[in-house]
């Protein structure tokens, strides 16, 4: 009788450590798991595209910098300059253009649609990288547009 109750408490203390190891397996896979990079073509003196960097990189980006202007970037990337802003990205082959939030940005690689990229024309007050204290809290709402690769827009989403 105790040979039987050794072996019911053995089954699942080897369960629960086989429970452990596939847990840890799983978070060790998911802690390798390769970010995804942003290319970015920005002024190197522009104090709202750092910002928009760093908002990207607590979104769980890896950013690369080119600090040698957008302008080029954008027309060799197809963004029409009538969408343009103060700093152009690329990911995972979308364009990125102006001060797009990262959640849209993860949204938009989620889904995955036929399209070449998003787009915030100039830089409204409030969104990411244009959000400091020099502000004072103040918000404009914003439309974040899916661009097509023929340069029409649909609106992706609506910030206020």
């Amino acid at each position: 009788m105790t040979t039987h109750a050794t072996r019911q408490t053995l089954v699942p203390r080897r369960r629960f450590l086989g429970f452990v190891a596939a847990a840890g397996a799983t978070s060790a896979f998911a802690a390798t798991a390769p970010a995804v990079t942003v290319q970015v073509w920005k002024d190197p003196n522009c104090g709202c595209c750092r910002d928009w960097i760093v908002h990207l990189e607590r979104n769980g980006f890896v950013v690369g910098v080119v600090d040698q202007g957008n302008s080029a970037a954008r027309a060799r990337l197809g963004m029409p300059q009538k969408l343009g802003s103060c700093h152009t990205a690329l990911v995972q082959g979308y364009v990125i253009e102006g001060h797009v939030p990262a959640t849209e940005i993860h949204r938009l690689l989620k889904t995955k649609p036929q399209a070449l990229g998003l787009a915030v024309p100039g830089m409204p007050i409030g969104s990411p990288g244009m959000d400091g204290a020099v502000y004072q809290g103040r918000r404009d709402p914003f439309q974040v547009l899916l661009v097509q690769r023929d340069g029409t827009t649909t609106v992706f989403s609506n910030h206020s």
